[in-house]
């Protein structure tokens, strides 16, 4: 079949094989034929070793097809039905799980470290233990979610990753009361999508910052009542919030100092919620004074901070009633082989959510 491999970390350029093949099926899994997948800044990242990711892989984790082979043991799903990739499933009995935080579950990295696809040359891991820029895939049975026959391919792909972190971080981690103010620095797929979750949860203000004029252009047709650059942030502090600050700050591109802007740019006794995925070597410093005396909260949010399977289930039906919009989120269309000419536009700032349609 055919994929994208990245050979080696750092390479900026894939390349689109049709000598792969997905390993590993048996009990417990299945065989997913892959019909849309998003491209995510997490797969730039694990591309450049942003995040770590052995090598040689197939990026993509952000994916939506439909089944074709269960293995046995397997309950629940039958070959032709219409899933979505869950790429951080819940194995239900751990720890975290029991506690119901089942988005902290850690079984499903343990399957990061196996081969999930081979090639003549060797061993091909999939990036999270999924790797959806490939025609098939093969992954533990609890990866794959069933979706409604009226949610699109390409629409499920995107829940799978982007929209759910997006609305999560608003929704369920910081928890946007209505009439409040916000500011999200980093307007690309789940900025977008955060924005979009401070909307349905009634904001009164939500400022949009990039750096891209387009994508601020976009911010404010997905719900953003401003957008600036980075350089005009904190004049919208001083005009929004009289110097005081944003009652949330969002910080999604993963990097210390835009999370350190949006920490100074939150008010005392506010919410910064940190949703970009960084670099384990850059460190977020804050002093021990500001830390106790502006008891300001941070809030982490790893994939929209709740219950995955919960979350899926509340995108689509606020996108069903008209909530959100999904389908604009998608500015680009291309096949596997144009993957490259994507991974520049999503670079470049040019695209919110690029889809790969196999």
């Amino acid at each position: 079949m055919r994929a994208a491999v990245q050979h080696e970390t750092g390479q900026d350029k894939l390349e689109v094989l049709d000598d792969v093949e997905a390993v590993g099926f048996g009990p417990g899994k299945v065989r997913i034929r892959i019909r849309a997948t998003g491209l995510c800044h997490s797969d730039l990242s694990a591309m450049s070793g942003v995040l770590p990711q052995p090598a040689p892989f197939v990026p993509g984790h952000e994916g939506a097809g439909e089944i074709v082979e269960v293995g046995d043991g397997v309950t629940g799903l039958a070959p032709g039905d219409r899933v979505l990739m869950c790429w951080l499933p819940a194995c239900g009995s751990c720890p975290s799980c029991r506690r119901g935080q089942t988005h902290l579950c850690l079984a499903g990295f343990m399957n990061a470290g196996t081969p999930n696809f081979k090639r003549p040359g060797g061993d091909v891991f999939g990036f999270a233990g999924t790797g959806t820029f490939a025609e098939e895939v093969v992954v533990a049975a609890n990866c794959a979610v069933p979706v409604p026959d009226d949610v699109p391919y390409d629409i499920a792909a995107l829940i799978g990753c982007g929209v759910t972190t997006g609305l999560g971080a608003a929704l369920n981690t910081a928890r946007v009361e209505a009439g409040s103010s916000v500011a999200v620095i980093g307007c690309g797929g789940v900025g977008i999508s955060t924005i979009q979750g401070a909307r349905a949860s009634g904001a009164a203000q939500i400022v949009a910052v990039d750096p891209v004029e387009s994508r601020r252009e976009a911010a404010l047709r997905f719900g953003a009542t401003e957008a600036v650059a980075p350089d005009g942030l904190a004049d919208a502090k001083q005009r929004i919030t009289a110097g005081e600050g944003f009652d949330y700050v969002f910080e999604v591109v993963g990097k210390s100092a835009t999370a350190r802007t949006a920490y100074e740019t939150t008010r005392r006794g506010g919410t910064l919620c940190i949703v970009g995925a960084g670099a384990m070597d850059d460190f977020f410093q804050v002093n021990m004074f500001e830390l106790f005396f502006d008891e300001k909260r941070i809030l982490p949010s790893l994939y929209g901070g709740g219950d995955v399977v919960r979350s899926y289930e509340r995108a689509i039906a606020l996108w069903r009633a008209g909530r959100i919009d999904l389908e604009n989120l998608i500015t680009h269309r291309v096949p596997l082989t144009g993957i490259n000419d994507a991974l520049e536009q999503m670079r470049t700032g040019t695209a919110l959510r690029t889809c790969i349609e196999l």
